[in-house]
């Protein structure tokens, strides 16, 4: 991981919120042919998955790997829509994004909520709990029961983070509003209605393809999907330069360029991912659309020094696990263990 240079330093007081005005707006053209060339090559590659499977043809599962990365792709533009900068058009960003729901299992109303506040209170030590993913303090941590710790540390695991998390996750828990349950009527009707319209697209692949060739590439593909979202989510948040503050001295610009990661991937990965990783920029301003995104790196590119995580750098971000307010950072619990 880098250090951020004193240039850098000065470069991060500046108004940004000013300054990315101008890339908020969208090409509508642009966002259309974005939309078509993820749908299209999701839809294609599933059918073909289903059919070779139906057909004896095993090899044909192959094609899950990158029917899972289109399925990223389809979650990162409904990401957009439920920001408005997909079309900037309130009304068609959110009925792409319910549709593209039906398609990620998740509830789009609800999920834009709980993502809104997460924008609103990144980086927040008192504001923990909506749309992230948990984090305690080391202190906290300490004071648990054992049970508690143990509870927390099985959370904290990757085999659980990404593996058992995003079943979870997806397959059930967004099957309800949870934690939204005294929201009133909208998370109710967009988990239902969501729930409803998987449901028919479910029985209708299963009527053409048959239920063993449905589970069979379908689940993979959710699962797949599932822990490279949960992954990227969390280095986004999770890595060692990051910085949490208390609600009386959390201020917006500094937590987004600073708690936030800019993980720096392969073109390749960046297409798939829709520039999710340029993230200190993505909460400077969420309305500036994915594709966008790369162009502020390229007219900005002091921002490319700015809590920038490589792939490499990113494996190790998996031990981190407790925020220890003493030194400003994120620790394993080898570390909280030997400074207790």
């Amino acid at each position: 991981m880098n250090m951020i240079s004193p240039e850098a330093v000065a470069n991060s007081k500046r108004a940004w919120l000013k300054i990315l005005a101008r890339y908020k707006k969208p090409d509508r053209r642009r966002s259309a042919v974005e939309l078509a060339i993820t749908l299209i090559p999701f839809a294609t590659l599933w059918a073909l998955s289903s059919a070779a499977y139906a057909h004896g043809h095993w090899w044909g599962l192959i094609l899950i790997l990158p029917a899972a990365g289109f399925l990223v792709r389809i979650f990162m533009i409904q990401h957009d829509c439920g920001h408005g900068s997909f079309f900037a058009n309130r009304t068609a960003d959110d009925w792409i994004g319910r549709g593209l729901g039906i398609l990620t299992l998740t509830p789009y109303d609800c999920w834009r909520r709980a993502h809104a506040t997460h924008h609103a209170s990144a980086g927040n030590l008192d504001e923990r709990g909506t749309g992230d993913i948990k984090t305690l303090t080391v202190a906290e941590y300490r004071q648990m029961s054992w049970r508690g710790r143990l509870a927390y540390r099985l959370y904290r695991h990757p085999l659980v983070m990404f593996g058992l998390g995003p079943i979870w996750l997806f397959i059930f828990e967004q099957r309800l509003p949870v934690g939204m349950m005294r929201g009133g009527l909208t998370p109710w009707v967009s988990s239902m209605a969501t729930n409803v319209a998987i449901a028919v697209a479910a029985a209708a692949l299963v009527w053409f393809v048959g239920l063993e060739a449905f589970l069979v590439v379908h689940l993979p593909i959710v699962v797949l999907a599932g822990s490279a979202g949960i992954w990227l989510f969390y280095v986004q948040h999770q890595f060692e330069e990051t910085e949490w503050a208390k609600d009386s001295e959390w201020e917006f610009q500094h937590a987004a360029l600073h708690g936030s990661s800019y993980y720096d991937l392969p073109p390749v990965l960046n297409w798939f991912t829709g520039n999710i990783g340029v993230h200190h920029v993505h909460h400077l301003s969420a309305k500036v659309p994915c594709y966008r995104l790369q162009e502020v790196l390229r007219d900005y590119p002091e921002l490319r020094e700015i809590g920038r995580v490589t792939l490499l750098d990113s494996l190790r971000c998996v031990k981190l696990a407790l925020w220890d307010e003493s030194r400003s950072k994120l620790v394993s619990f080898r570390e909280a263990r030997m400074t207790a």
